[in-house]
């Protein structure tokens, strides 16, 4: 299992800026907070919104696995490339299992040095970016040995549905009637316009499940597919996940480590002025899981109103870092800045085969030192060291500590910080799965490109923004 220690967060440790030895009390406050807060979750899970608790068990997993790997088998050795077209939680899980999960120089391999199709993920509409994608594959097997993965759930996210005009167009003119077999779309199973396209011209699809949201649904087929097909274990992801469950359902705090995650970065940031969460794994790979994190943090809690219709501006921002990388860039700023922010250290204890020995016999005194250690063991000192320093600087910080780097554990991660999140919205008392503010920018952008209903919002956006004095 996944470890965490929050001693750093402990006023013990960091003085005023950590929290009383009292907050961890069985028989006080936070823990019965804790309790009624657990039990409110086992009577809502797998119903509205909270259906993502689902996906790790039973005949949804099953139906899901069974639909993908199907999938997968009549795709197998027809493509050469894999891109993904989605954007927010249709996107950032993708990009994180494949970087947690496969090498880095993955798409850099031949054909026998990977397990699946390189993989891209366009997440953007940058048309740079896209255009550099599309002429890669042209040159490396062309776009009649590319598969393109549409994942939306409506089909109308206009970055999404761009990106898919376009391809679509593109494969119509190369490959004629027969285009559709180079489409596998991730969308709703019975309705929205991407439903309706995928009806009326024939495309493969898998469902975005009712009842869950982009920034849940990483272990949802909007994950998965791109994961099977670049030859991650998808089994072992869920069994992952499924197996932190028990453990953040549990009433009792210092034995659910969702819930002790919750309270201490919610008390932290309401009662000590935390309100900045960095979080920062040591391991290249599993640094763009701080980027799926960031994004299910900053959406579900930052909220202008609870649920009693109060306006409260919850939320933290999340930040992502990597050790040592950020050690060189930002440390400074952490230590000696304002003392904002909580550091969320993520440690592995083993690299494996990965582990490189650092040889001895260069002779050279003032670096002697590090003969005959490891890369890996130099660093753990790093990341120990700048847990120190933090707690010289009276910064709290925790650590989460991965036995080694597999689907197993990077499952249990990704459920660990759903149920984090779930807590987290309970404790701040606001609904953690609506994203309100996105749809004012959504609707603008309407405005802005020439959808008929929208005219009015294009006049507020001009009216807004006519340029003034204020420009050079």
């Amino acid at each position: 299992m996944l470890k965490i220690d929050f001693a750093n967060c402990m006023a013990e440790r960091v003085g005023n800026h950590g929290l009383d030895a009292a907050v961890m009390d069985p028989a006080g406050e936070a823990a019965a907070s804790i309790a009624v807060a657990a039990r409110k979750l086992a009577k809502t899970r797998g119903t509205g919104w909270e259906r993502w608790r689902d996906l790790p068990f039973g005949v949804v997993r099953e139906g899901h696995v069974r639909a993908v790997r199907g999938v997968v088998e009549r795709c197998r050795g027809r493509f050469d490339n894999l891109v993904v077209l989605g954007i927010g939680g249709s996107a950032l899980g993708n990009i994180a299992l494949q970087s947690a999960l496969n090498s880095a120089t993955y798409n850099l391999h031949d054909a026998k040095g990977r397990p699946g199709p390189r993989m891209f993920v366009v997440d953007n509409v940058d048309p740079a970016y896209f255009g550099s994608v599309l002429r890669l594959c042209e040159g490396h097997g062309g776009l009649e040995r590319t598969l393109f993965n549409v994942v939306s759930k409506s089909g109308e996210t206009a970055e999404t549905a761009a990106q898919f005009m376009v391809i679509r167009d593109l494969l119509k003119k190369r490959l004629g009637a027969a285009y559709g077999a180079n489409i596998v779309a991730v969308t709703d199973p019975a309705q929205g316009t991407m439903r309706k396209i995928c009806d009326a011209e024939g495309f493969t699809t898998l469902p975005v499940p009712d009842g869950v949201g982009g920034r849940f649904s990483v272990l949802s087929p909007v994950g998965l597919f791109s994961a099977a097909m670049c030859g991650i274990d998808i089994d072992g992801l869920l069994d992952g996940a499924a197996s932190m469950d028990v453990p953040c359902s549990g009433e009792v705090l210092a034995t659910n480590p969702a819930a002790l995650l919750a309270l201490l970065l919610v008390e932290l940031g309401t009662t000590k002025g935390k309100t900045n969460h960095v979080m920062m794994p040591y391991c290249n790979g599993l640094y763009l899981l701080a980027d799926w994190y960031r994004q299910l943090w900053a959406e579900s809690l930052g909220k202008q109103v609870d649920l009693s219709g109060e306006t409260v501006y919850a939320g933290f921002t999340p930040i992502k870092a990597l050790g040592t990388t950020d050690q060189h860039s930002q440390v400074q700023l952490y230590r000696e800045g304002p003392n904002d922010k909580v550091f969320m250290l993520v440690e592995v204890g083993s690299f494996g085969d990965a582990d490189t020995a650092i040889p001895t016999g260069l002779g050279v005194d003032a670096i002697k030192y590090l003969e005959g250690k490891s890369m890996a063991g130099l660093l753990n000192a790093e990341k120990r060291a700048t847990e120190f320093a933090f707690v010289e600087s009276q910064r709290p910080n925790l650590t989460i500590r991965f036995p080694r780097v597999d689907a197993h554990h990077v499952g249990q991660f990704i459920y660990l910080w759903e149920m984090v999140t779930a807590y987290a919205g309970l404790m701040l008392n606001i609904d953690a799965y609506n994203q309100p503010a996105v749809e004012t920018g959504k609707i603008a952008t309407f405005g802005l490109m020439g959808r008929a209903g929208y005219e009015k919002h294009k006049a507020a956006v001009e009216r807004t923004l006519t340029p003034t004095r204020w420009t050079v």
